[in-house]
């Protein structure tokens, strides 16, 4: 896991090497281990590097082989390297590492841009070709690795993070009016290829974009999942628990120690489960509580603690109070790669600080909801006629409709039209998806998942050098699930197939528990310090010159904190306070 970062120019004009290092700093946690340089006349590329695989030299990056005449920078972790090292010594190709960065180089001087098809992992990369100045990069299937854009005549720059690019100077930071409309509907989502600021851009997942030395480029995209039955399993459920099975064991490649993030919840519950199945003894396991709020509980630490003593493994309790929480938010909004509303966020910072310091690597049990229908808000899907399931799912999934941020936005910043219900009517007209449960499903897998829980993740756990592994998204386990019938997956009050592949593995007090989440109730119950940063934030110059929001919108939620919420119960004052939090702390 690490950071990348470069620039690419067109025709004769030279590339700015200092922009570049200007980018490297503001990735420094991502890759704390070390980090290097390397231009060729027109193209730039900077990385700062977190050893996992190979912790010697011979891995470190930018990595060029002279012989195949190729400059490589990458960001993630290819988790059957191993196997392709030894497919392409069959071609004839020589190694002088045991990195997977390596293996990166050849299979695309073997297979070309095609060489992603054959990667289980996740990844960002760029690769130069020295001869035709020709530049690819490339995003994994599930857009587990951020890849970030900032364009302008002439050029191209690219970084693991947004706020790198705005570092490197030179970005237009206008708020870009269809992403607020999203990040008000989406729970602070917007989709690829937009972010809140114009200048910005993001390669989608599983997109391969080829550039050539004159600025023309292509753009495809080469996976997706078929929501279609076109897969068949005698027995779902246990080709979920076999198919899951691999996407753990697939995710023990390292070179350091791997732990695990446990929630107490099934998904983590059960990655422990299987990781001790196949003979993983000694596991460390992670898990964090808070102090109560509101009337909430802030930890689940009994159903930890169970997972723990089952699988005998060497867990740390991580209890937060209010001494830690405060500071933590400020870090938090700094490490966000774009403002980001969940609350988990700030629960993931604070484990992560607390993790890192013993191991580098964690496997994570995010994604299950979104690919086996763990959300309230599928249920209401079923048997939804397929022409009205848009407005069947705005009305279960959107923070507000046009009409209510009509009254919320100032009238500069709303769009003209519905932009986010246009967006989703697009997703569920392509073909494919057969059902609307399914038809949620794929734009969730594709959007909200992308851009919410994998995101969160990865900004948090690598804003402390700590590499999290997804098993949940392996592409294959992914597909799996895709065709999986919808009334397996809302069986049980949702993930009905899984809870069946976990029976006999996980007790049954986790697998039958009230579905949970990461609680943190100093978020959504503002009160104290917390309200008054809030309010602080909400009446800074900064916030008033923008005028996003109507005054009278604003006012309403400082005088009423705790009780407007979004459809699915969020706090709307900290959706809106983030938002600002996030602009300001970037300089916008």
């Amino acid at each position: 896991m690490c950071g990348i970062a470069g620039e690419i120019c067109y025709g004769e004009r030279p590339a700015d090497i200092d922009a570049v290092r200007r980018m490297l700093p503001c990735m420094e946690s991502r890759g704390p281990d070390g980090d290097g340089l390397w231009d060729r006349g027109r193209i730039a590329l900077g990385h700062r590097r977190l050893k996992i695989i190979d912790l010697s030299e011979n891995g470190a990056q930018p990595m060029t082989d002279p012989e195949l005449g190729l400059t490589v920078v990458f960001n993630g972790c290819i988790y059957n390297y191993r196997q392709l090292r030894d497919e392409l010594r069959g071609h004839g190709y020589t190694f002088f590492s045991t990195s997977d960065t390596e293996v990166i180089l050849k299979a695309y001087h073997r297979w070309g841009a095609d060489c992603v098809d054959r990667f289980l992992g996740m990844f960002a990369f760029a690769i130069v070709e020295h001869d035709s100045g020709t530049v690819t990069l490339a995003r994994d299937r599930l857009g587990i690795k951020p890849l970030y854009l900032a364009e302008s005549p002439g050029r191209l720059r690219f970084a693991s993070t947004l706020p790198a690019l705005l570092a490197a100077g030179g970005v237009d930071t206008t708020i870009d009016k269809v992403a607020l409309h999203h990040y008000m509907t989406f729970h602070s989502v917007v989709p690829a290829p937009r972010t809140i600021l114009a200048g910005v851009r993001k390669l989608p997942p599983a997109t391969v974009r080829v550039i050539r030395a004159d600025g023309t480029s292509t753009e495809r995209v080469y996976w997706e999942a078929s929501f279609t039955r076109e897969i068949a399993a005698t027995d779902w459920t246990e080709a979920v628990r076999e198919r899951l099975r691999i996407a753990v064991e697939r995710r023990m490649v390292a070179d350091v120690p791997v732990g695990v993030l446990l929630s107490g919840g099934l998904d983590s519950s059960l990655i422990v489960a299987l990781l001790a199945e196949q003979g993983q003894n000694g596991l460390t396991t992670f898990s964090i509580g808070f102090e109560a709020g509101g009337g909430e509980r802030g930890d689940e630490f009994e159903y930890s603690d169970l997972i723990a003593r089952k699988f005998g493994t060497e867990h740390h309790q991580i209890r937060i109070g209010p001494d830690r929480f405060l500071p933590a938010v400020d870090r938090t909004v700094a490490a966000m790669s774009e403002p980001m509303v969940s609350h988990d966020c700030i629960a993931f910072n604070l484990l992560s600080e607390d993790v890192a310091k013993q191991v580098k690597v964690v496997q994570s049990g995010q994604g299950a909801d979104e690919i086996l229908a763990g959300y309230s808000w599928y249920p209401p899907l079923a048997g939804v006629p397929r022409e009205q399931a848009v407005e069947a799912y705005a009305k279960e999934f959107f923070d507000r409709r046009h009409a209510d941020l009509a009254r919320q936005l100032n009238p500069g910043w709303l769009p003209d039209t519905d932009v986010s219900s246009e967006f989703v009517a697009a997703s569920f007209g392509r073909p494919g998806a057969t059902t609307a449960v399914d038809a949620a499903l794929r734009l969730d897998s594709q959007v909200m998942l992308v851009d919410d829980p994998v995101k969160r993740v990865d900004n948090m756990t690598m804003a402390w050098g700590l590499e999290a592994r997804v098993p949940f998204l392996d592409h294959e386990l992914v597909e799996l699930a895709a065709a999986c019938p919808p009334e397996l997956k809302l069986a049980r009050d949702g993930k009905g197939v899984l809870k069946d592949a976990a029976r006999g593995l996980v007790p049954d007090e986790v697998i039958d528990r009230t579905k949970g989440y990461f609680p943190v109730p100093g978020i959504r119950h503002l009160e104290g310090p917390m309200l008054a940063k809030v309010r602080d934030t909400l009446h800074a110059p900064a916030a008033r010159n923008r005028a996003l929001f109507r005054p009278e919108y604003v006012d309403a939620l400082l005088a009423d904190p705790n009780t407007p919420r979004t459809t699915l119960g969020a706090n709307q004052l900290w959706q809106l306070a983030l938002l600002e939090m996030w602009l300001q702390d970037n300089g916008i």
